[in-house]
């Protein structure tokens, strides 16, 4: 019977770099994928644009994985942001920045990123096997044997899962390599979802889908505390928000509503002035523009389409003028502009996420080698492992640095 140095499950980036790296290495590889090409979900990221890696310094990367981040500083010293930049440079694709220090493919296609992987791993004399479903890995006198629904079974001296999480679940990701890790008596964390929109309770909201809120000031409140978020775009969804900066922070919120239920969101709509400056601005303007309505006013600092729903809620007649508001209505108004509050009571499920926060314990993995502490010989590599990291290309350099790491160790 055949058996290869190394098995590589899944072909998406963490188990196309794995496998590139062990062949590289002079090991034969070969890669077991669900479905009929690599990188499906590939395909998907950043709207097809593929957002590849970021520019940001190693402690940024680690920063942006949360409180165990730290575990990865092993694999992006072993493999940084610069050599994969280098990888697909030297492989004929060049990458161009753009702001936050997003790196993108020049063509701005998924597919060109895919067929920098196909290209390599035919060049090192990878074997791809598609349509193969794991549903069985045992270990035996230091051999793995991998059997699929389908196919004949595989032996393997070492074994790297990069089956990714359940995120996409359409795409293949449908947790396969977590039963099977958890078969092996690995921990599994609970399964959140990663860059994921939010739902809001206030039906108005929903009518207003399609509505951006630029550089708006946002923060969560929750047990009389409150969270800053970042500024930025706020995109007013048919179910509640969405946009760069909800995606970014979903995660943090989504354990915040597990924790302690409906969150208030508060969004400013003038956030380069403090609440006195606004103050001060309000008192300004409604003596100098005395005579415009309410309405004509609010234009100025809020999208039209927000400006009846808001006084509404106000109860102020949005005809009135300004010389007609009364003081106690200004002082309504200045703190709904600085924190209209909105309630978040839910979330997309996972299948609509970007990433899945949770998965193998990062205490069952070596960080040097992303080797198992409970089976010699078995790796992991990429979204499988628990956690996630932030928008703008930090989750797919953590797919190509573990799954270089785990090729590499393998």
């Amino acid at each position: 019977m055949k058996i290869y140095d190394i098995a590589v499950v899944g072909a998406g980036p963490a188990g196309c770099m794995a496998a590139i790296r062990g062949s590289q290495m002079g090991k034969k590889v070969i890669i077991l994928e669900r479905n009929n090409t690599i990188g499906r979900k590939l395909l998907l990221t950043a709207n097809g644009r593929c957002n590849i890696t970021n520019t940001s310094t190693i402690d940024v990367f680690l920063e942006k994985f949360g409180k165990q981040g730290s575990f990865y500083r092993d694999v992006f010293n072993q493999f940084s942001n610069h050599d994969l930049q280098n990888f697909f440079k030297n492989n004929g694709l060049e990458l161009k920045e753009e702001s936050e220090g997003r790196l993108f493919p020049v063509t701005e296609k998924s597919k060109s990123v895919i067929d920098v992987l196909l290209n390599v791993l035919e060049e090192y004399k990878v074997e791809i096997v598609y349509n193969y479903r794991l549903e069985h890995l045992q270990k035996a006198s230091k051999i793995f044997k991998l059997t699929s629904t389908k196919n004949e079974p595989i032996t393997a001296y070492h074994v790297v899962i990069a089956t990714g999480g359940v995120s996409y679940g359409f795409t293949g990701s449908t947790g396969d390599g977590l039963r099977i890790s958890e078969l092996l008596g690995h921990q599994i964390t609970d399964l959140k979802p990663g860059g994921v929109p939010l739902c809001v309770r206030e039906e108005w909201v929903h009518n207003l889908k399609g509505v951006t809120l630029e550089n708006a000031g946002l923060s969560i409140g929750y047990g009389g505390k409150k969270i800053y978020l970042p500024r930025g775009n706020l995109l007013l969804t048919h179910f509640g928000v969405s946009g760069p900066v909800i995606l970014d922070s979903s995660n943090k919120i989504v354990e915040l509503m597990d924790e302690h239920g409906d969150l208030k969101l508060y969004i400013d709509f003038i956030p380069e002035l403090n609440s006195e400056a606004m103050r001060v601005r309000l008192m300004e303007d409604f003596q100098k523009h005395s005579k415009k309505s309410l309405r004509t006013y609010l234009k100025y600092h809020i999208p039209n389409s927000m400006i009846d729903p808001l006084l509404h809620i106000l109860s102020i007649n949005p005809t009135k003028k300004l010389n007609q508001i009364t003081k106690k209505e200004r002082m309504v108004l200045q703190e709904t502009l600085k924190a209209l509050p909105l309630t978040l009571n839910g979330h997309l499920p996972m299948d609509k996420a970007m990433v899945t926060c949770g998965g193998v314990s990062k205490k069952d993995i070596n960080p040097q080698t992303m080797e198992s502490k409970l089976i010699g010989g078995l790796f992991f590599a990429g979204e499988i492992i628990a956690g996630c990291g932030g928008r703008g290309g930090y989750n797919l350099q953590q797919a190509f640095s573990t799954g270089y790491v785990a090729g590499n160790s393998a």
